[in-house]
């Protein structure tokens, strides 16, 4: 018999005190970290085994070779045992404690490699050469590697992801359908904690062969996770008013875990038969709260719209008749000729004309709205008609020997491009919306049967465009210009309109 083995029977009785001791040990676990007070279930039913088998060597005067076998049994329980309980202290009970948090599956493959090597080494000292007991069994050795290959490519996508940080408890994840914060990294599985409370097991070996999004913060701040919403709104909504509502709506609002920095944005997304789409889009610190956030930045920009006066926009489809839209219609129309009316006598251009024809001309004006940065007109452009700004604001420039020069800004009630629409000149000037616009077009057509209906009005036109021309003359102070006499100015309109004679 081995002078290991005689030497373990010889003291068998120190050996259960051992193993009493290790039990001791992982009792004052279970106290001390009642969490936890499942994880060593193994770690017991190994010492109670033990116990069991150091205490059948103790009891029986039988022959050696049974009480080597009950003592070696009891050795082997008992160390792999006592490894799961030193480790079971060291990553779930100090450090923690020292504010170190390791994943299990550093705790999981320390046992396992520990548990291997005091094997190998029991085996050695026991005389027994642990090489041979490899090379006799080669042919099982690789018919077990094929049948495990699933479970060896869990473990070593366990690792890899341990070592290469990409995946951390704490960690909020979206791996195919599943959506939730990882609780747990083992040797064969990746634990994900969905919303729900639902735990969702994920193999190592899934994650290490598809794609999956981490959320974790940056080294350098807090996380910001961007959400968008959406939402539909009429489409003769003005688009600059729902952006400016829906931004404001959670820039000036308390959300809990929405940002304020980075600032919210919103875009208009699609265009739909009676209703435009607008997507809203914040920043979240807590991606567990995603739901309750979009809920709340959903009810903030609601309020936001019903405080603008704009309606939300659903996908419509009329089947009225006739004699039920004539009335909605009319005052419709009646609408929209008053708006017609206040841009005219807005304008400093119109604004002397008697009423009836000033309903006229508003017969002719057309709706023209510019996003912000659109080039109304361009300096060159050959265009016969003016623009009526309504609400906005642009710039008028001139190409100079240094490049453009704004010379005058545009704002509500002003208008601009009489000169295309009374005399076919080319712009003498590009206008270029600052913040959207609304405005109204009126062309040389519309206001031609004005103009032949009473023909002097061509003279009073004339002295206000002419002032207008000095005063841009007088900005641009260029010297030898020169500026159109109010008569140059009349005549060219006579004749544009072929009023002579």
């Amino acid at each position: 018999m081995n002078d290991l083995l005689t030497a373990a029977i010889s003291r068998r009785q120190e050996l259960l005190w051992a193993w009493l001791s290790v039990a001791a040990v992982a009792l004052a676990f279970r106290l001390a970290r009642k969490p936890e007070r499942r994880s060593l279930q193994l770690a017991w039913a190994l010492l109670l085994l033990a116990i069991v088998a150091d205490g059948f060597a103790l009891v029986i005067n039988g022959p050696a070779e049974l009480m080597a076998a009950a003592v070696a049994a009891s050795v082997v329980l008992g160390g792999i045992a006592t490894i799961q309980v030193v480790a079971a202290w060291l990553f779930r009970g100090i450090a923690p404690t020292l504010g170190l948090k390791a994943p299990r599956i550093a705790e999981d493959l320390t046992v396992t490699a520990l548990s291997m090597a005091g094997l190998l080494l029991w085996l050695r000292l026991a005389g027994v050469d642990p090489s041979q007991v490899f090379a006799t069994s080669a042919l099982i050795t690789a018919v077990l590697a094929i049948s495990m290959q699933d479970t060896l490519g869990n473990v070593l996508g366990g690792v890899a992801l341990q070592l290469d940080n990409s995946l951390r408890v704490g960690d909020w994840v979206r791996a195919d359908d599943v959506n939730g914060m990882v609780v747990d990294v083992r040797w064969r599985y990746t634990a994900v904690q969905t919303r729900n409370r639902e735990t969702v097991i994920v193999p190592n070996s899934w994650l290490m062969k598809n794609r999956f999004v981490v959320l974790r913060p940056p080294a350098d701040g807090p996380l910001a996770w961007r959400r968008a919403v959406t939402l539909n709104v009429a489409i003769d909504a003005a688009p600059h008013a729902v952006i400016d509502a829906l931004e404001r709506s959670v820039a000036d609002a308390e959300i809990d875990h929405v940002l304020k920095s980075p600032a919210p944005s919103a875009l208009l997304t699609d265009i739909g038969p009676g209703y435009c789409k607008y997507t809203l889009r914040y920043w979240m610190s807590e991606p567990q709260h995603d739901d309750p956030g979009d809920s709340a930045v959903r009810i903030h920009a609601l309020a936001a719209l019903a405080r603008a006066g704009l309606r939300l926009g659903v996908p419509l489809q009329e089947e009225l008749s006739v004699k039920e839209n004539e009335g909605w219609r009319r005052a419709a129309q009646e609408r929209e000729l008053a708006q017609k009316l206040a841009a005219l006598r807005g304008a400093a251009l119109f604004a002397q004309l008697p009423a009836s024809e000033q309903e006229a001309l508003a017969g002719h004006l057309v709706h023209a709205p510019f996003a912000a940065g659109d080039v109304m007109t361009r300096q060159g452009a050959i265009a016969h008609w003016l623009y009526l700004v309504i609400r906005g604001e642009a710039k008028v420039t001139v190409e100079g020997p240094q490049g453009p020069v704004q010379v005058a800004m545009l704002r509500d009630g002003d208008f601009f491009g009489e000169m295309g629409m009374l005399t076919g000149a080319p712009r003498g000037a590009t206008v270029t919306a600052v913040t959207a616009v609304e405005s109204y077009r009126l062309d040389k057509d519309g206001f031609a049967q004005v103009l032949q209906a009473r023909r002097e009005i061509a003279q009073e036109i004339s002295a206000i465009v002419q002032a207008r021309n000095e005063q841009l003359q007088a900005r641009l102070a260029q010297d030898g210009a020169g500026t159109a006499t109010s008569d140059d100015i009349l005549s060219r309109i006579r004749k544009f309109f072929s009023l002579e004679g």
